[in-house]
């Protein structure tokens, strides 16, 4: 085959039959993931696309080179206070990944970031880059310092499967201690005294589902299971409340959640259930020492609670006896708490932007009047950042805007008085004076607004001629929030316009805003993405020849979506790693997190209304023989989220289905998994090649 012809993948009708429907899919063999006709298939799409897109490999140096030479290289994160040290990590030019390091705290004021380099008198706790050595990928799935400050658990992935192997280091040593836990998931928790750690492991289906006891000192083998979920439905969290009393057991469904709790100072007790799990009630849990009780972020109408969540409180002796305590409202969506022993600080999202509300507490347990952390642009995100301190006055925040690089705030929780700590550098001639950010409103075809964030260079003019690319994700109720990109920044000085879509399915209006983009709702999200595809176009911000749509994961459902469902509004679709064999995967239980899925899409296994829905919209299932936009998939081998096959097969049915000369070109990484490639160089290479993809795309 040659590397200029697009690669033909073979056609194998497999059948399935479900509801009465019966549907022939050529392609399900590229499921296979050891059959050397698949690897040989995935590495000749690799070939074909280097093979198309040669032309715009100086583009892409172009564009790497710009992002590294305005990323400052050598930099370090502003310390954070856990009780007698500061804890930070930091890059070095040069290097893939981050240092990990501590500092003794002499002062009561963090050490100055301002060159970068490490601090005189550092303790190096953990060096990623020495963990690589060997090794194409790498991720850090845990890294937890223990009470004492003197063990450090660290848990490590090196092909992107999220399978870790599970350390502890002794850090007044610098030895790995005998402990090794391999095949763990993300979180750990200590107990009190240091020598207990809490884990997790996963089922087949790669759902935590269990969590384990380890003493230090022992054998793997002789850990105890602390707890089983049983229900396929829910996957479980472990970690400690911000006063380290407790060791939380977070299991959690879509819809639906349950707390057990173990003393921290008694690890070897059997969890002890919060409040029963009750179908569509959720809630997550803090403890204050102050009163001696939990702080409940929940939605349970028979305590107050609602669409939007509100808070109550419990004693420690009475767990489940609520009582209210911050009520719900409808334009103000409670996301969570951090615990302070005089103060409470609740995350929350109001009229499509994120913020922080802090509320003074008392020694017995007495809540004052909330007060606004308050910002002065009209866009913005702001997200609590390291508060690893119980006893503080003093409450770490990051802030951002599309315009604004990602600045960490210390807030004075009595005032209310910001200092900010750190901006984070732009190197070059960044002016954020010559950009502009936008809110703009695009009328759905139901008559819903739907927000969108918009930012340009001011002097990019709004006649129809800029590119432009729009993003999307609308799901999970995750937003996707106005922040700003130092790669943006090789886009938007190339005279393209940049729009968020938050688009229902995701979370920015409120908990309605989510629900009414999920299950039988869900074409939603479709429509709602090429409304504002569509008001670009109309009020000239872009055309349609010069606009290219964005999304990944979920995000890239989307993208299969609407290139079905529109495929004249679009020059390009980008879709990484995207779930655009949906109907196909939410059938197969046995697959990853097929089960967790049906409270987000619906069981289409036993609900043959929810079969036909999925099916209406499923990208895989509707190509038709249509001129497609020009596409550019990305996926990764070891992906164990949207496994590697669903857009392998898309494209090969695109190519067999869809009419017209544009190319198509899909591109796996062999060796990652879903986030891509782990080192910031390699992974600034691969977005480099999707942007020079975008820049030719939307100007030629």
């Amino acid at each position: 085959m040659s590397e200029s012809t697009p690669p033909v993948a073979k056609r194998v009708p497999s059948t399935r039959t479900h509801h009465g429907d019966t549907v022939v899919d050529e392609y399900a063999w590229l499921a296979d993931k050891e059959d050397t006709d698949t690897l040989a298939y995935l590495r000749a799409e690799n070939a074909y696309a280097e093979k198309v897109t040669a032309g715009l490999a100086d583009l892409r140096e172009q564009i790497f080179t710009e992002v590294k030479d305005r990323t400052q290289e050598t930099d370090l994160s502003v310390p954070a206070r856990k009780g007698p040290w500061w804890y930070y990590a930091r890059t070095v030019e040069g290097q893939q990944y981050a240092i990990h390091c501590r500092l003794s705290a002499t002062s009561a004021e963090p050490p100055s970031t301002e060159t970068g380099e490490a601090l005189p008198g550092e303790q190096v706790l953990l060096d990623e880059n020495e963990l690589a050595e060997g090794h194409d990928f790498l991720s850090v799935g845990t890294f937890d310092v223990s009470p004492d400050g003197r063990l450090l658990a660290y848990a490590v992935d090196f092909d992107g499967s999220e399978r870790f192997t599970l350390r502890v280091k002794d850090l007044e040593t610098g030895e790995l201690l005998g402990d090794e836990v391999p095949n763990t998931f993300y979180d750990t928790a200590w107990s009190l005294d240091s020598a207990s750690l809490f884990y997790l492991t996963v089922d087949d289906a790669w759902r935590p589902y269990r969590v384990w006891r380890h003493q230090l000192g022992t054998a793997a083998a002789n850990d105890v299971l602390v707890y089983e979920e049983a229900d396929e439905r829910f996957w479980v969290g472990v970690g400690l409340t911000q006063s380290e009393r407790y060791i939380l057991l977070d299991l959690r469904s879509k819809v639906t959640s349950e707390t057990r709790i173990i003393d921290a100072a008694a690890a070897d007790r059997e969890p002890v259930v919060l409040r029963a799990r009750k179908q569509d009630v959720e809630y997550q849990v803090e403890h204050q020492i102050a009163g001696d009780r939990f702080l409940i972020v929940h939605n349970d109408p028979e305590v107050g609670g609602g669409v939007n969540f509100a808070v109550a409180a419990a004693s420690v002796d009475k767990p489940a006896d609520w009582s209210p305590l911050i009520e719900h409202r409808d334009d103000a969506r409670l996301l969570g708490l951090d615990v302070f022993d005089g103060h409470v600080v609740v995350h929350l999202r109001f009229d499509g932007l994120t913020g922080l509300r802090v509320y003074p507490s008392t020694v017995d347990g007495g809540w004052g009047e909330g007060r606004e952390i308050s910002f002065p642009e009209p866009l913005y995100a702001v997200d609590p950042d390291a508060n690893l301190e119980y006893h503080t006055g003093t409450y770490r925040l990051s802030y951002a805007s599309m315009i604004t690089p990602r600045s960490v705030f210390d807030c004075d929780l009595a005032t209310g008085e910001l200092t900010l700590r750190k901006r984070q550098p732009v190197l070059g001639d960044y002016d954020p004076q010559r950009y502009e950010q936008t809110r703009e409103w695009a009328t759905a075809s139901d008559g819903t607004r739907v927000p969108m964030s918009i930012v340009r260079r001011k002097d990019v003019p709004l006649d129809g001629s800029a590119p432009c690319l729009i993003y999307g994700y609308g799901s999970y109720e995750s937003s996707s929030e106005p922040r700003f990109s130092v790669p943006r920044l090789s886009l938007l000085d190339r005279g393209f316009v940049y729009a968020i879509a938050h688009i229902r399915g995701g979370g920015e209006l409120g908990r309605h805003w989510y629900e009414e983009g999920k299950l039988l709702h869900k074409k939603n999200t479709f429509t709602d993405f090429v409304a504002c595809a569509r008001h670009l176009v109309a009020q000239k911000w872009t055309s349609a020849d010069r606009l290219i749509a964005y999304g990944g994961s979920a995000g890239g459902l989307l993208m299969g979506a609407v290139a079905n469902l529109a495929p004249d509004a679009f020059a390009g679709i980008v879709a990484s790693v995207p779930f655009v064999d949906a109907l196909n995967s939410i059938l197969d239980p046995s697959l990853p997190l097929t089960v967790l899925e049906w409270e987000e899409w619906g069981d289409p296994l036993h609900n043959a209304d929810v079969y036909a829905y999925m099916k209406s919209y499923s990208p895989y299932e509707n190509i038709e023989p249509v001129d497609y936009p020009a596409i550019f998939v990305e996926t990764s081998l070891n992906d164990t989220r949207v496994l590697y096959h669903e857009p392998a097969k898309w494209v090969a049915k695109l190519r067999a289905v869809g009419a017209g000369d544009r190319h198509i070109v899909l591109h796996t990484e062999m060796e990652a998994g879903h986030g891509g490639r782990s080192g910031r160089y390699d992974a600034w290479r691969e977005l480099a090649r999707m942007y020079a993809w975008i820049v030719d795309t939307a100007t030629r």
